[in-house]
């Protein structure tokens, strides 16, 4: 069965914005967000074929050899199993991470190769 990357994204402004809410509101959203998170891998351990994890900020390096800083969406991923990538994004049709958290969307993109698992 094809293996799919699941890569959550989260814009700036949306990061920006759960970051300037009060403590006690950011505490709200993981205390209920958390657990749905736990309960969405439950039902889904079948596809499942990599937890992957969530990421911090980027460094870039580019032909011509600079390193510096850079800015994208990506704020984590996963690897799933399904029969197409519709199947596979159907999966995250209730994931907390965009109905919970600030999470703009899920990205999923079939692996031309690999991966390695």
């Amino acid at each position: 069965m094809p293996h799919f990357l699941a890569v959550y994204t989260m814009t700036r402004s949306d990061l920006a914005k759960f970051r300037a809410m009060p403590k006690s509101e950011q505490d709200a959203v993981d205390a209920k967000g958390l657990p749905e998170w736990e309960e969405w891998n439950r039902r889904h351990a079948a596809a499942i074929v990599n937890h992957g994890g969530m990421v911090g900020k980027t460094t870039r390096i580019t032909r011509d050899g600079s390193i510096a800083p850079a800015t994208n969406d990506f704020c984590g991923y996963l690897i799933v199993e399904a029969e197409s990538a519709e199947a596979a994004a159907r999966l995250f049709a209730d994931h907390p991470h965009i109905s919970t958290f600030p999470g703009d969307g899920v990205d999923i993109m079939p692996f031309l190769a690999g991966p390695d698992l």
